[in-house]
């Protein structure tokens, strides 16, 4: 861990950081763009299929009874069951809860991509996003040596990596699943977190202080912000589901939602499972973190646990979210009851990283603010 500053190198970490940042404000637009004319679209395809169904069904009724009255209930009920199959995966999805299971083979069918859509905002979004990640990349690396270490040493590092950690775990998933629906809320959490790191934690290129200069630094919190980065997807991903299972209740009921939106978005199920299988790579990175830091303070401090502020709620939050594991997986803790757990989860993570680097003093105090 040099001390060789190059202060040109740092600035222009900063310029291609602001780009990147304006970059993916384009990015949520286009997003925004694609889900509003996509569940328009899906609207209008669900409304002709309905319409289309409740014709044939009734047809058929009218042509069973000219020959049998009695045939009449029967055949009028399996048309419309016939038809019902016919009116769109979204119409016969949507009255799923998370208590039918919905496990299996496709379980995730939903998130495939359907070659047969044509999406061009779509398009345009993953594209530049695409570009506004490796900006990304290049003002994260440059500022590494800039200051001739890593690049997550202070609060304004560790925020613009995990943003960065963000964005890539997500255009990672979407070469496997069609994600593209959380994509206004993803790149709006990387775009609020670089607006943060600018904003509330400016901090110069700087040398490691002393207590940081050691190899750990870079396993210790590199795992720390990969964790970080999953728990912020499936935080936009539990919120989304929220609205959708609102939305759910309402159609199974008759009532008309106005989320139009989440037509684009797959059933509350789909989103609890999915999230489920992130959140559980993401505990595995924060209990690696919980005991490298312990490792760590050790070498440091010649003590596993000093019950630091830091590492009080760095054990809430592991804490946090092996209660949504346990739940889920032996309490049948499903449905919004998960998705609360998810979201208290990472609002532990959020208060970890601001308000008790900022106002708690302790052994851990290095905002660089």
């Amino acid at each position: 861990m040099g001390s060789n500053i190059n202060v040109t190198l740092g600035n222009w970490s900063e310029w291609f950081m602001l780009l990147a940042a304006m970059t993916y404000l384009v990015v949520f637009v286009a997003f925004v763009w694609d889900m509003a004319s996509h569940s328009k679209t899906l609207g209008l395809t669900e409304r002709s299929r309905r319409g289309n169904t409740a014709e044939g069904a009734k047809e058929l009724v009218g042509a069973t009874a000219a020959h049998s009255g009695s045939a009449n209930a029967g055949s009028s009920s399996g048309g419309a069951t016939r038809g019902g199959a016919g009116a769109g995966e979204s119409v016969a999805d949507e009255f799923r809860t998370s208590a039918d299971g919905a496990k299996g083979v496709n379980e995730f069918e939903a998130l495939d991509y359907k070659h047969n859509s044509r999406r061009p905002a779509a398009r345009v979004a993953v594209t530049l996003m695409v570009i506004a990640f490796l900006l990304h990349a290049f003002a994260v690396v440059s500022r590494g040596v800039a200051a001739d270490r890593v690049p997550w040493a202070n609060m304004y590092e560790f925020c613009t990596t995990g943003a960065l950690v963000v964005a890539g775990v997500y255009l990672v998933t979407l070469f496997f699943k069609d994600l593209r629906f959380v994509g206004p809320m993803v790149s709006g959490l990387v775009l609020i977190m670089l607006c943060l790191a600018t904003i509330a934690f400016p901090t110069p290129v700087s040398p490691l202080q002393p207590a940081l200069q050691s190899y750990w630094l870079i396993i210790h919190v590199s795992i720390a912000v990969a964790a970080s980065g999953i728990f912020t997807i499936t935080f936009a991903m539990a919120v989304l589901q929220l609205l959708q299972s609102r939305r759910e209740k309402k159609l199974a009921t008759g009532e008309d939602s106005r989320l139009g939106f989440l037509r684009a978005v797959p059933t509350s199920v789909t989103l609890e499972n999915f999230s489920f299988r992130l959140n559980s790579v993401g505990f595995v990175f924060w209990t690696f973190t919980l005991a490298a830091g312990a490792i760590w303070a050790d070498q440091a401090w010649g003590r596993f646990w000093g019950w630091d502020t830091k590492e009080v709620w760095t054990f809430v939050v592991w804490t946090v979210y092996a209660a949504y594991m346990h739940a889920r997986v032996t309490r049948g803790w499903n449905g919004n009851r998960s998705a609360w757990l998810s979201i208290a989860g990472y609002l532990c993570v959020v208060f970890n990283f601001t308000v008790v680097n900022t106002l708690f003093p302790g052994l851990h105090s290095y905002s660089g603010l």
